[in-house]
């Protein structure tokens, strides 16, 4: 890989690059996309409703953990197909069974597949072909699911029906996630068909959604953010972002704007500068000269669960066991709390806001880190270095990648496993009883006899 990568270097240095070559930090463009990488990302996931569901419906004990585990775990999926089948693209250039890609094809993110093709043939491709098909349904499903609830709750609920039933809600969210399946499928063959390309898009993330990263940020950690200077940053950032994006690519194109012309690199970067940085200027000015003063126990009590008298939790063991007897089902109209396995001291310890606080200290502290660390303290010295990989050098960097893939695997895979390893036992356990013992395997609390008093 390193004497095909040299030779690929020597016949098509890389502008921007140390000494053109392809096995350097040093990398002009590569910076400025690693800028727009880092806002498109910021914007996507301060605003993907899926990543809010899941950590809403998470216990909050597990969710930090969880979503830091996550994080670093998917870090190792571009990093480690950026080093191995994306410079196999580039080392296998002029194989026979190596494709020869254009510009768009690049675009739209053949040189994997390209790569993994030529190298295992049609194994190679069948093996992409899973793995891509497996990582787009996951988004979607997510995505299909985000959308659909709050088509459901955030719109339905709020404006049109306020008293839904919940066959009516589940109906309504049945229709949301076949509304959107319709909208993505259609959405993504106008694209195709008038020349817009997942990189394009991808890039262009941050310039649609980039100024509304700061003012979501500040609402949910500063009780002086003013929500009108949050919603006004939004909407100011995306104005001016869109406003750079096209200005830019207007006066670097002696005003032609097409696909390719905005498209660019510079193109991109200002827009996206230019809607996270407005947004969160406008955002934070505002709230400094108008702050307001917000109450937290406003969201805290959102989950807060209601009291539930002893009298209350003797009827629903007793509806428990006359739905056993009868087969029937019975519907519960009494107020739900997290989860229906957790008793009243799991419930107050897992909102306590002692422990919240903790968690969000812990949690911030964490991100702050691990940004300083792989975002700064190790690209930046490696970029300013302008170092040429030797073998070992080479050989180092591709064994941290795939070592931190096999630890990705561990951490999804295997961990979670042995995380539930007693809740997976129980379950086995009802299962056989169920089975082969005479008998419910349904899951009965254990109750705890009050000791006498003294």
């Amino acid at each position: 890989m390193h004497e095909l990568l040299t030779a690929a270097s020597a016949v098509a240095p890389v502008e921007g690059n140390a000494h053109g070559s392809y096995i350097t930090m040093r990398s002009k463009n590569g910076l400025i996309f690693g800028v727009i990488n880092i806002i498109g990302n910021f914007a996507t996931v301060f605003q993907d409703q899926a990543y809010w569901q899941r950590a809403i419906a998470s216990r909050p004990a597990t969710t930090v953990k969880a979503y830091l585990l996550g994080g670093l775990a998917w870090f190792a999926i571009p990093f480690t197909f950026a080093t191995t089948l994306g410079l196999a693209a580039v080392a296998l250039r002029g194989d026979p069974d190596m494709k020869i890609l254009t510009p768009a094809d690049v675009s739209a993110g053949l040189p994997a597949s390209a790569a993994a093709a030529a190298l295992l043939g049609k194994s190679g491709a069948t093996a992409l072909l899973i793995l891509l098909f497996l990582a787009v349904t996951s988004a979607c499903s997510a995505e299909l699911i985000a959308v659909s609830s709050i088509l459901t709750f955030d719109v339905y609920k709020e404006y049109i029906n306020p008293r839904a039933t919940e066959e009516q809600i589940l109906r309504v969210g049945h229709a949301g996630v076949a509304l959107y399946a319709v909208v993505c499928g259609v959405a993504g063959t106008i694209f195709y068909y008038i020349g817009i390309s997942m990189g394009w898009l991808y890039t262009f993330m941050g310039v649609l959604l980039g100024s509304a990263v700061v003012p979501i940020a500040l609402a949910i950690t500063w009780r002086k953010a003013n929500k009108w200077g949050c919603i006004g940053g939004a909407i100011a950032g995306l104005c001016l972002g869109i406003v750079a994006w096209l200005v830019t690519a207007a006066a670097r194109h002696d005003g032609v704007l097409t696909v390719e012309t905005t498209g660019g690199d510079y193109e991109m970067l200002a827009g996206n500068l230019a809607a996270i940085g407005v947004g969160g200027i406008v955002a934070t000015v505002v709230s400094y000269i108008w702050p307001e003063d917000f109450d937290w126990e406003a969201t805290r009590s959102i989950n807060k669960p209601a009291p539930v008298s002893k009298h209350t939790e003797a009827e629903k063991v007793q509806e428990d066991s006359d739905s056993d007897k009868k087969g029937e089902e019975i519907v519960s109209t009494k107020a739900a709390s997290i989860a229906d396995s957790f008793d009243a001291n799991e419930e107050a310890n897992e909102l306590d806001p002692v422990a919240l606080s903790k968690a969000f200290r812990f949690a911030s502290w964490s991100s702050i880190g691990l940004f300083v660390i792989l975002i700064l303290l190790v690209p930046l010295p490696l970029f300013f270095s302008q170092h040429v990989y030797t073998v070992p050098g080479f050989t180092g960097w591709v064994a941290v990648g795939i070592t931190w893939t096999f630890c990705s695997a561990f951490a999804v895979v295997l961990y979670p496993l042995w995380e539930s390893r007693s809740a997976m036992a129980q379950i086995a356990k009802g299962v056989f009883k169920d089975l082969f013992q005479r008998g419910s395997g349904r899951y009965v609390a254990p109750t705890t006899t009050p000791k006498a008093e003294a």
